[in-house]
């Protein structure tokens, strides 16, 4: 069964920092092009977050947490990580981490392109 599961997630206060897990299972994470991440807020669509790339570990993010976030992919544990600081109540979502076969392009961060999903897991940023 391929599947990807995440953790780490939790309650943290404004400034703090979280680091997420992506554990990969049934398949190597290096065999996909890239690995992303995703977070979806209540009644807001999901939103691509950063990406990191098998080919050469390129890394994107999306503005609104450059500078804040750092992913990373240990291809040894088959696990990615996504380092998360000084976390803002904006930051509150359902992150998820994902793999797909045609994300080439990972900074797109088309949501289409990428077939496994992990569960999901809830950060929330709150004093």
């Amino acid at each position: 069964q391929l599947q990807l599961v995440e953790s780490g997630g939790g309650l943290v206060q404004p400034g703090g920092s979280l680091r997420l897990s992506c554990a990969a299972s049934g398949f190597t994470l290096d065999h996909y092009p890239s690995m992303a991440w995703f977070r979806q807020a209540p009644g807001k669509e999901r939103e691509g977050i950063s990406c990191v790339t098998s080919m050469d570990g390129s890394t994107y993010y999306a503005d609104s947490v450059k500078g804040r976030f750092t992913v990373s992919k240990d291809n040894a544990k088959n696990t990615g990580y996504l380092q998360m600081n000084t976390l803002q109540p904006e930051d509150t979502a359902v992150y998820y981490c994902a793999v797909g076969r045609q994300s080439y392009y990972c900074s797109n961060f088309v949501p289409y392109e990428y077939d496994i999903w992990g569960q999901g897991t809830q950060v929330t940023v709150s004093s």
